[in-house]
């Protein structure tokens, strides 16, 4: 994986100065640590920070077609580039190295616009066609490669910035942190800020699947900006899904499509190491990859000091069947909330999840342990309905057959009352309902969440949030929503949502890449996702057994305690910032002072939580939708102290923590260098 950074003039031709690309491209120096590179044309300038993983010796960017008239920077990895790579040759391509980065300017050249949704990978690309002056930014299907982007005229000119990281944006000086609310609420509904927007003023969250088209006029004319999907999640009409009768051949086919895609996986030209957590997830891609090696990979574990929590033990009995060797992590109250910070300015938003921290530190010891590559299990609680509110969704759709919906309808509104909801949380939770396309799984889930911004905000930013629904932003096709069985309709939000903003930003991409480690998952291989949504859903849950069929192959793999060990959902303690320690920076954060400051929140309502919710302990649910609404007020005040404003409490700010210039001399370089300066 690496990072990639650019500014593109839109109206002129003047120059972007080293100085800037490399400014920008330091900033997430752990992003790509072994070599930097530069491209630098009139009214452009791309850099890119490589972390050496496929091609070593001849994989420096940016990379070119024959002519060098397309140019690209590359974050990611295309799984298939050795079949693409004979395919090109054939076509009349010269291709010079062994990367799979330079296959790219030749696909464009060979396809255009339909490359993306042929690429077998994690990607985010920016490409550059000189002869057409024209910008492709591109993401991979799933979102596991972050790309953010931005356009601004502080200068007196337009430009549109692009990144890997928003800190690389901030970093050219050109734009001034400001908070957009939308983002910051999508962590009130969602746990994580799920775009488009950021929780940033005017910096935009490139979607999975999407590709950002830019095409400049003659010099001065206005550029042409337009955003277009080139794959959406999509499933059979309910009832119309493949049955599969023969359960046999099913998990044969099954097995060989998950075997490839960790074969995939493993192709590198340095070792590739593995989590594994003790679930069946991480436990079969460690199983296969054995195989595939001959040994065991190196396996990293999380140990989390409470004894209801750590899975330790769960890991154990794979390594022994394996003769895995594990490194263990331990990670407690004491080591979340002293890197906490830490964690925000990795991920450059408000985290809830308080186990997004014992993975930084996972991450982080597999780097100290000189790997750079790491296999992991997420995707499959997605696609294969891994989720407790799975199996509560089940039995309320069969109590639903026996009453009619009645009872269902019941349920909903007694846990309405659980959560303490006021009439107002009601009546938004239902009003957001129907743009998730009908009634699933997750929004249950997410129900859990949303019940705490009425609890928490001010007046204020209920007032300047107004109708804004958090579903509505993703446009969903709900003309084929509403045609999917509920399952698939929750693996769709799951896909959108949960795992592209949550796991493979908050818990993958953004936190490994800070410790300079490439998280690479084998269940978001195309193959893998193209075989099990079109399935029947009892597949993926039969009866209240969640993830059906992979546990089937599992069996075949690991000891049949492992494969059918009931779902343990990955968490750390929530509680350390204000029950186990009194932190100086807690208060200040939360004190009424900065809660005014800020103006997101209400102050009364959260010195009122903060005394009264350890009173809740007999109340799971309210007690649960409590601690995630406090945590997340908490992060959101230290993200607007580490981003937006220092001056909340005594902690350094983003650009101490980066080491990132504060006011770079050549701050105004779009106003002082001539119209027409080329390089």
């Amino acid at each position: 994986m690496c990072g990639i950074f650019g500014i593109i003039d839109l109206k002129g031709r003047r120059s972007v100065p080293l100085s800037v690309l490399k400014r920008s491209a330091d900033a997430m120096q752990h992003r790509g640590p072994d070599e930097d590179g530069y491209l630098q044309r009139p009214g452009v300038g791309f850099a890119s920070r490589r972390l050496s993983i496929v091609g070593l010796s001849d994989g420096q960017q940016p990379m070119f077609n024959e002519d060098k008239s397309v140019s690209v920077v590359f974050n990611g990895e295309i799984y298939d580039h050795d079949d693409w790579r004979r395919d090109l040759t054939a076509r009349g391509h010269t291709l010079k190295t062994h990367c799979d980065t330079e296959i790219l300017p030749h696909m464009w050249e060979a396809h255009g616009e339909d490359m993306f949704e042929k690429l077998n990978g994690q990607f985010a690309v920016a490409l550059f066609d000189e002869r057409k002056q024209q910008f492709i930014l591109a993401r991979d299907r799933f979102g596991i490669c972050p790309l953010y982007w931005t356009r601004t005229t502080r200068f007196g000119n337009d430009w549109l910035i692009f990144g890997s990281e928003i800190k690389t944006l901030l970093a050219t000086g050109m734009i001034e942190p400001k908070p957009d609310r939308r983002g910051i609420d999508a962590v009130f509904n969602f746990l994580a800020v799920a775009g488009p927007f950021s929780c940033f003023d005017g910096i935009n969250i490139l979607q999975p699947g999407t590709f950002l088209k830019i095409s400049r006029g003659r010099q001065g004319d206005a550029a042409a900006i337009s955003e277009h999907a080139y794959w959406t999640m999509d499933f059979p009409d309910k009832g119309k899904e493949a049955r599969g009768q023969d359960e046999k051949t099913l998990v044969n086919e099954f097995e060989s499509v998950l075997y490839g895609a960790v074969k995939r996986r493993l192709r590198a030209d340095v070792p590739v190491a593995s989590y594994l957590s003790g679930g069946v997830d991480s436990s079969t891609v460690v199983a296969m990859a054995s195989d595939i090696l001959g040994a065991p990979p190196a396996t990293f574990t999380v140990k989390i000091r409470d004894p209801k929590l750590d899975e330790t033990e769960q890991a154990a009995v794979i390594s022994r069947h394996l003769k895995a060797d594990p490194t263990i992590v331990p990670c407690g109250s004491e080591e979340i909330v002293s890197n906490y910070q830490r964690l925000l300015v990795a991920t450059e938003a408000p985290v809830t999840d308080t186990s997004c921290t014992a993975l930084m530190l996972l991450a982080g010891k597999v780097h100290e342990k000189g790997f750079k590559v790491a296999l992991t299990g997420e995707g499959s609680d997605e696609w294969f309905a891994g989720y407790p509110w799975y199996k509560i969704d089940r039995v309320l759709e069969w109590l639903g057959a026996i009453s009619g919906g009645t009872i269902d309808a019941a349920i909903r509104k007694r846990f309405f009352a659980w959560l303490g909801c006021n009439k107002d949380a009601v009546a938004y939770l239902d009003r957001c309902a129907p743009s998730a396309g009908g009634a699933h799984p997750f929004q249950r889930f997410y129900d859990l969440l949303g019940a705490s911004r009425f609890r928490f905000y001010s007046g204020d930013m209920l007032g300047e949030l107004g109708d804004h629904d958090p579903y509505a932003d993703f446009a969903p096709d709900l003309g084929r929503a509403e045609r999917w069985h509920p399952i698939n309709r929750a693996i769709y939000w799951a896909g959108r949502i949960h795992l592209p903003c949550q796991l493979l930003s908050l818990k993958g991409d953004r936190i490994a890449m800070s410790q300079s480690v490439e998280m690479r998952y084998p269940f978001l291989d195309n193959n893998v996702f193209d075989f099990v949504a079109g399935l029947d859903p009892n597949w993926k849950i039969k009866g209240l057994k969640e993830k059906y069929l992979v546990r089937r192959v599992a069996e075949k793999w690991l000891p049949k305690s492992v494969a059918w060990r009931p779902k343990g959902m990955f968490r750390a303690p929530l509680d350390g910032f204000f029950l186990q320690q009194r932190l100086p920076y807690v208060d200040e954060l939360l004190s009424e002072a900065s809660l005014k400051k800020t103006g997101y929140f209400d102050p009364e309502a959260v010195a009122l939580w903060r005394t009264k919710y350890t009173e809740l302990s007999s109340h799971f649910y309210q007690r649960s939708s409590m601690e995630l609404g406090l945590v997340a007020v908490l992060a959101t005040q230290l993200w607007h102290q580490t981003f937006i404003d220092s001056s909340l409490a005594n902690l350094p700010d983003w650009h101490t923590l980066a080491g990132v210039e504060r006011n770079p001399r050549d701050l105004a370089f779009a106003e002082q260098l001539p119209e027409a300066a080329a390089v």
